[in-house]
């Protein structure tokens, strides 16, 4: 028939694609699992052709009811666009990515939420501090009868670290979450503040929790420290019970974002005796 795109069958959902098949399942709309795999593709591969962005732009907007019967989780590939655009650094998407950011599924607020921190959005700064402003006793507190938050927090205050708007007010909506009973998102916070502010005290915050009891929480600090690149953190990160691979990323991060005292030479060595 006309009009019909021509060429390969789509191949099975999870098998090595080439970019011009990641954009034909993108383009397509019946199977959203190939949707699915090809937005992560593209982020994954940063693909430059042309039509990327206006096809995750696309999938971006196509969110749909929640079905329980569906195959895929919903909004599922809306949420893999928004990760995709965050990563290909492409400011067109911003506008988007803010429509995503008011959705109601905590998700894709979620996903939204990094990516506007990826782009460096400044008019992300507003409605993320919104969605925070309430603190510890609105956005900080737990859904009914679910473990998630109100909102996505720990996404949310990273984003406000990442764009750096340093500002007072920003400041201020951050600082109570420093304070939350869950450590990630105290960490969350800890790596924001030292972002904005540049005290000493938020980067302690987060050695301290890198001698947390549960290895999760030492992950996320241990990739808080490498995000900021707080070199005085090269002890302990160290020293850290966690996996080598983890401390080599945290310790690639002070060597690429950090400056001052521990020196290069001696970022360097720690990382040849974890190797």
């Amino acid at each position: 028939m006309a009009g019909e795109e021509h060429g390969p069958p789509l191949t099975e959902a999870g098998e090595p694609i080439s970019e011009a098949e990641a954009l034909r399942r993108l383009r397509q709309t019946d199977d959203q699992s190939l949707q699915y795999y090809a937005a992560w593709w593209l982020g994954r591969m940063r693909s430059r052709h042309p039509d990327t962005v206006p096809l995750l732009r696309s999938a971006l907007r196509q969110r749909q009811p929640r079905d329980p019967g569906a195959g895929v989780e919903h909004n599922a590939v809306a949420r893999n666009a928004a990760r995709a655009l965050g990563k290909l650094g492409d400011g067109g998407a911003v506008s988007d990515l803010l429509a995503a950011l008011e959705d109601d599924d905590d998700g894709l607020r979620e996903a939204a939420a990094r990516a506007l921190g990826e782009l460096g959005a400044l008019e992300a700064v507003a409605p993320i501090c919104a969605r925070l402003a309430s603190g510890l006793a609105g956005a900080g507190a737990p859904m009914t009868n679910s473990p998630k938050l109100q909102e996505p927090c720990e996404a949310l205050i990273e984003a406000l670290g990442a764009i750096g708007v340093a500002d007072p007010a920003v400041v201020g909506v951050i600082e109570p979450f420093s304070g939350h009973d869950r450590p990630l998102v105290r960490s969350a916070a800890a790596r924001a503040l030292l972002q904005l502010t540049a005290e000493v005290r938020w980067g302690e915050v987060l050695v301290e929790l890198l001698e947390h009891a549960q290895l999760q929480v030492r992950r996320a600090a241990l990739m808080d420290l490498g995000a900021v690149g707080w070199r005085p953190a090269l002890e302990p990160i160290s020293a850290t019970l966690a996996e080598n691979s983890l401390k080599l990323i945290a310790l690639r991060g002070l060597v690429e974002q950090g400056s001052g005292e521990p020196g290069l030479e001696a970022l360097l060595g720690a990382m040849d005796d974890l190797l």
